[in-house]
């Protein structure tokens, strides 16, 4: 799951913007101050990092440099109610990769968080994860090369999209695969993109591979959150 650190010492924003991420599929942890956003950012556990210019202990200016210092380019976007010119540049020459100011629209945060993520995707990150299992699951065979599916040796037709959506769960068996993270590497989460797309891409999915569409084996539902391939069945 796509992991996000918020440096905002607004306990009522931080928690706001917590819960708008979860509903989006992103894991958001919180840091309260500068030192202790530092810190956490430097564990390397991050996809991107929300960042406030004006915190208790060192500012988000003082984050930032030590950020970058370090040779670490998680993606930075700031949130601040600094929005004079200077700061902006500021904060871009440091190396910020967004300048929010608030108040701002939670869509528009949303679809700046995406950007950002889809541009510069972390080595190691879910959407750069390389395939080191063997492609196929019970009676189904991948072949990477060709782009061909079997199900116990007859050849499966799958549309485009739909073998791209089983390769992205392939990349993660047995994990939580988040409808946020499959609409991003699958459709680049455009916006005429919608849950429903990807809905009607896993039914087709289950349709074609699986024996009980209406009581799946391997593609599985996880509530309130994407979906998992079990590859033991």
């Amino acid at each position: 799951m796509t992991r996000i650190l918020i440096v905002e010492d607004n306990r009522n924003l931080a928690a706001g913007l917590k819960t708008n991420l979860a509903c989006e599929g992103y894991d958001a942890d919180i840091a309260g101050d500068g030192s202790t956003g530092l810190a956490r950012a430097r564990t390397g556990l991050y996809d991107l990092i929300l960042l406030d210019l004006m915190l208790p202990a060192m500012d988000g200016f003082q984050v930032l440099s030590g950020l970058r210092e370090s040779d670490d380019d998680t993606p930075v976007i700031i949130l601040t109610a600094r929005g004079d010119e200077e700061d902006k540049v500021r904060g871009l020459g440091i190396g910020a990769d967004d300048y929010v100011t608030k108040p701002f629209g939670v869509r528009e945060l949303m679809a700046r968080i995406v950007a950002q993520l889809r541009r510069a995707p972390r080595q190691g990150s879910v959407a750069n994860l390389e395939v080191d299992m063997p492609l196929g699951f019970g009676p189904i065979d991948v072949d990477p090369d060709t782009h061909t599916v079997t199900r116990s040796g007859v050849p499966v037709p799958l549309r485009p999209k739909e073998y791209d959506l089983l390769l992205s769960l392939l990349r993660r068996p047995d994990r939580v695969a988040t409808r946020i993270e499959l609409m991003q590497e699958v459709w680049g989460y455009h916006e005429s993109v919608n849950s429903r797309t990807l809905d009607t891409h896993i039914a087709e999915l289950r349709r074609k591979l699986e024996d009980d569409p209406a009581n799946p084996r391997w593609i599985l539902t996880v509530r309130k959150t994407g979906y998992r391939l079990n590859p033991e069945g």
